[in-house]
């Protein structure tokens, strides 16, 4: 029998792209170009894209650029993205994985607005949750833990009560700078030292306890 990994919380912190959408074809298409119209190779501006706002990414690789023009250049790539949802879809086990928390405390924690979330979840047909922590909700970027300790406390539960989803190295810190176990996902993931890590959602069962916790079973 394969073997299984169980860890016991109280509430679920999902992060959204390459965690349980995937879209890593639009984020390709739409900062390759950006890298193309600023002079960059698009293989460094792709390393370091993930996990945060696009002004956050913008402002780590052009250290000295106004910040007026990260955040019109940030503007201009949601509406981008939002547009683009060619080759959107579901993490494999999304599907299954989102069922199974329908009745249990979880949240959307993502770098994405309000808009591009809701494009994204829809193009790959995965239920919104109902509490979400977007772009509009906090006032600094993932790897900064802010996301994070708003979703747990929105859903009502301590920081130490709380499994976080991620894929991205500035998700995982993010997860990690809450106080919280992260479960990586894919297979960036497996280079940032989360708690756990698995392929995809396939691996990953989820189950209600008399007690009110949550068994997560991950199996190898």
């Amino acid at each position: 029998m394969p073997a299984t990994t169980t860890l016991i919380t109280r509430a679920l912190l999902l992060d959204m792209d390459s965690t349980i959408v995937n879209s890593e074809a639009v984020v390709e298409r739409c900062w390759r170009r950006w890298a193309v119209e600023q002079g960059l190779p698009a293989e460094d501006v792709l390393q370091v894209v993930h996990g945060r706002q696009g002004w956050a990414t913008m402002a780590a690789l052009l250290p000295d650029r106004p910040m007026e023009q990260n955040l019109a250049d940030n503007r201009r790539m949601l509406e981008q993205e939002t547009a683009d949802v060619e080759g959107v879809v579901p993490v494999p086990g999304a599907p299954a994985f989102m069922a199974a928390l329908a009745r249990l405390p979880h949240a959307l924690v993502t770098s994405a607005d309000i808009a591009l979330a809701e494009a994204r979840m829809g193009a790959a047909a995965l239920p919104m949750p109902q509490v979400r922590i977007t772009a509009e909700s906090v006032s600094a970027s993932k790897p900064d833990p802010e996301g994070f300790l708003k979703g747990a406390a929105e859903l009502g539960f301590a920081p130490e009560d709380c499994l976080v989803f991620e894929d991205s190295e500035a998700g995982i810190e993010a997860g990690r700078a809450a106080g919280m176990r992260v479960v990586g996902v894919g297979e960036r993931a497996a280079r940032f030292a989360p708690t756990a890590h698995v392929r995809d959602l396939t691996q990953i069962r989820v189950e209600a306890l008399v007690d009110g916790g949550i068994a997560v079973r991950i199996s190898a």
